[in-house]
């Protein structure tokens, strides 16, 4: 019972016969190859644009070098205080932008508004001598598993723009989002106002594949130079592409984010059943957030079961819970019936 992360799994099958099949033969380097060029098709067909695609084998190396991108070091990049950037990256984003600031900004829910830009922004108008405010960051889904509408997502990219902002995506989990909202690629990216996406892939399926997509082409020599210099530019380029091949092929990565979702929706109802559960908000992706008697968040652990404490109280605790596209649907009842006790 691995709720830990959808990290916790590994790579769908679909995906390692692909690099099985990339083994054969020989490739140009360095993104050259075929494979890289077909991914760039897909990917150019799916959000119906003119874009510039770069993979690379992390999330935070995407998010780090998108931003890079779009920040000067002397800029400030705006976003949620719970968002992956500014807790769970190292100070990545601030080392690849040269000392840019991330300014935290609060939201219910996990999600920042329009307001909490405007609010901030007279903190960061004294010239010279304060950040310039470059960018706002959103993550789609949340931290917290919740999503952004498409309207939501236009409000803050209008908001962004209007201040001289860009407006960058971290797609971790671009596809539970957008199974979730029904809307197309595009519909939740670039027509909403969308300048830069890290699109994920590794927490869906893929083994270690994310891809940096700008709607503006003119970012294409900036970045590539940025991925070099940062270490970030693999020789054997087809390996990390040909997991986004296989990902994007039949629909893959959608059918991966229905399934998960569709558990996740299982184990919060599930659980919000039992006497003394509660979820702290609505189930929208593939997490669950629950508060629990911390009796039973220990019995859950004593029987194997994995998953984080994402907050305290002196009775109870609240819980993450992540289901993977490859969860077994016997460990969401195994769960439930463990903490129904």
């Amino acid at each position: 019972m691995n709720f830990a992360s959808d990290n916790a799994y590994g790579a769908a099958p679909q995906i390692l016969a692909a690099l099985s099949a990339a083994n054969n033969g020989t490739e140009t380097s360095y993104g050259e190859d075929a494979v890289t060029a077909r991914v760039t098709g897909k990917l150019t067909a799916l959000f119906e644009h003119a874009i510039a695609v770069f993979p690379v084998v992390t999330g935070t190396a995407a998010n780090s070098l998108a931003l890079a991108t779009l920040c000067p070091p002397y800029g400030a990049v705006f976003c949620h205080r719970e968002s992956h950037i500014a807790v769970d990256e190292c100070a990545a984003p601030e080392f690849f932008t040269g000392g840019a600031k991330l300014v935290h900004l609060d939201g219910e829910d996990g999600k920042i508004t329009p307001a909490a830009i405007a609010a901030m922004l007279p903190h960061y108008a004294r010239g010279v001598h304060s950040p310039k405010p470059a960018v706002v960051s959103i993550t789609q889904a949340s931290e917290v598993g919740t999503i952004y509408s498409v309207a939501e997502i236009r409000a803050i990219a209008d908001a962004a723009h209007n201040s001289g902002m860009t407006l960058h995506m971290d797609g971790a989990r671009f596809a539970n989002a957008l199974v979730t909202l029904g809307c197309t690629p595009a519909e939740m990216t670039w027509k909403a106002g969308v300048d830069a996406l890290s699109f994920g892939a590794t927490k869906n399926g893929a083994l270690c594949a994310e891809a940096v997509i700008f709607f503006d082409t003119a970012h294409t020599q900036a970045f590539e130079y940025r991925r070099k210099k940062a270490g970030h530019l693999v020789s054997k380029m087809r390996f990390i592409s040909a997991q986004l091949d296989a990902y994007l092929e039949n629909d893959l990565w959608l059918s991966n984010a229905r399934r998960a979702n569709a558990l996740a929706r299982r184990l919060g109802d599930g659980l919000a059943a039992l006497p003394g559960v509660t979820l702290a908000g609505p189930v929208e992706a593939n997490g669950v957030f629950a508060w629990m008697p911390k009796p039973v968040a220990a019995r859950l652990r004593e029987r194997g079961a994995k998953f984080y404490d994402w907050a305290q109280e002196p009775e109870r605790v609240m819980v993450r819970l992540v289901v993977s596209f490859a969860t077994p649907e016997a460990d969401v009842a195994k769960f439930i019936e463990t903490a129904k006790g």
